[in-house]
């Protein structure tokens, strides 16, 4: 028997110093709350060939939503131009209030009422047949609902209902390779009601098949996958639908050329087929600042990538560096054609584009207590034609010092991210900053098996303003200033 809960109930934080919306120095993010609760009640029976179980979970929340302007409610897309009704020619009156001293208060500021259940099973059976070593099985059915609560009332209901499933049959060896195949299965419905529905009520099936094999030889590891999906996506109202195959394989071989080192590459062709968002959008989606618009006739992605890794990790200086190169046909992503007041006109759009990133640590033990690390990462994104991404994250370096020693742990870390300046059209630069970072934790026993922890958690010590980039609400939105925590761990 298993059982789990937790419960958060945390008000509207604090950015950083000399944050000024609307020209109006403030410290706290209007609709940043957050409380919720959830609760898991999970049985199994555990026999000597496997074991059946299955488990409810429950979840409420209750959150703002940062960002909202009132003045879009009105907005529509002609064309490729954001129309705001009134609000194009009359800038003054009634409706043109001073936004930012109500959302201080908390009373303009929509609310997010969300309800989530969920039936898990989950099973395993060894040796089921002869010739194979597991059959598993995985699961679930979903039942989740949120409302959008504004000035007392519901303005708009959200509703997914969801299954899913996984089969997974593990062969014996066979001259030298492990591996297994499978079905996996899954349906989704959703479904919005209300001044903000912006995607039409949809069903989404998929089916998927897939095997995946892995042979030794010596000091190598290769490894082998493919995998063949079929989507069918269909707006109910309008009895469009659409149907999408894709076909992923990957081939990967791990080195170990001499013991606690390790190389690999790998290469992997990745299809991915259009969500229903991206098919039949049509709305303002207030939660991202967006007029969405969909295109129904998007093709499937299909992803070219290359990987390459070389690993330490063993001794006093251990090691980690990967480099990748992604080529991605028909990729599909959120392209602003227009944008006015905080408000995204966005087309979802589909051309070939290309990623290439690094990313890597460095850790030098300093004696048996202390140790220092380096790292850090960082992407390149842009269409095939030179043209650049929107929302494509800055690179990130960082420095932590740890240490260890007579029941007790910390660290102390600096992370600095760099501006982003390279911005797709509508967008803004975002400026770099650094922030620093410390944690401490103390762990004893409880008689002899329980460990209980006393931590301490300080992020931002130097309470420094930060936007992220990647967000769509990035201005109206900064990240947390300075913030500590301090809790205590029990595990029995």
């Amino acid at each position: 028997m298993h059982v789990e809960g937790a419960a958060r109930d945390a008000g509207a934080y604090r950015v950083g110093k000399g944050w000024t919306p609307e020209g109006v120095p403030t410290r706290k993010l209007p609709g940043s709350f957050n409380r919720s609760d959830a609760g898991s009640l999970g049985l199994s029976w555990v026999g000597e060939r496997g074991y059946l179980g299955a488990a409810y979970t429950h979840q409420t929340a209750r959150y703002g939503l940062p960002g909202h302007e009132h003045g879009h409610a009105g907005c529509d897309a002609d064309g490729n131009r954001l129309h705001c009704g009134e609000h194009d020619e009359h800038k003054t009156g009634e409706d043109d209030h001073d936004h930012g001293a109500h959302d201080a208060g908390g009373e303009d500021i929509p609310v997010v009422d969300l309800r989530s259940a969920r039936m898990d099973i989950r099973g395993e059976l060894r040796q089921p047949w002869p010739g194979f070593a597991a059959l598993r099985l995985r699961a679930g059915v979903t039942d989740y609902v949120h409302d959008e609560v504004e000035d007392g009332a519901i303005a708009t209901t959200f509703k997914n209902r969801a299954h899913d499933a996984r089969v997974e049959l593990q062969h014996e060896p066979i001259a030298g390779f492990k591996g297994l195949f499978g079905l996996q299965t899954a349906q989704r419905n959703f479904s919005a009601e209300g001044e903000e529905a912006y995607v039409q009520p949809t069903s989404t099936r998929k089916t998927g098949l897939f095997m995946l094999e892995e042979y030794r030889l010596g000091d190598w590891r290769l490894e082998a996958a493919l995998r063949h999906d079929r989507q069918t996506t269909q707006a109910r109202s309008s009895g469009v639908e659409r149907n999408h195959d894709g076909v992923s394989a990957a081939l990967g071989a791990v080195w170990q050329f001499r013991p606690g080192y390790a190389v690999g590459t790998s290469l992997t062709r990745a299809s991915r087929a259009p969500t229903a968002e991206e098919l039949y959008a049509r709305g303002l989606h207030m939660a991202t600042s967006t007029y969405e618009r969909g295109d129904a006739d998007l093709r499937p992605e299909t992803a070219r990538n290359v990987d390459l890794s070389l690993r330490k990790t063993s001794g006093d200086t251990t090691f980690g560096v990967s480099l990748f190169h992604n080529r991605i046909g028909n990729y599909i992503y959120g392209r602003t054609l227009d944008a006015r007041d905080g408000l995204q006109l966005l087309q979802y759009s589909q051309a070939d584009a290309r990623f290439t990133g690094v990313e890597g640590q460095l850790r030098q033990r300093l004696n048996r207590h202390l140790g220092v690390t380096l790292f850090g990462d960082s992407v390149r994104a842009q269409l095939a034609d030179g043209g650049l991404l929107p929302r494509i994250p800055a690179t990130r370096a960082g420095l932590r010092l740890d240490a260890n020693g007579n029941a007790w742990e910390g660290r102390i870390e600096w992370v600095q991210v760099a501006r982003q300046n390279r911005v797709a059209a509508f967008e803004s630069a975002t400026p770099g900053y650094g922030m620093l970072n410390l944690g401490l934790s103390h762990t004893v026993q409880l008689g002899n098996t329980t460990p209980w922890q006393l931590y301490l958690k300080a992020n931002n010590l130097t309470n420094r303003l930060a936007y992220a980039h990647t967000s769509f609400i990035k201005n109206a939105a900064p990240l947390m200033g300075r913030s500590i925590t301090l809790g205590s761990r029990v595990a029995f």
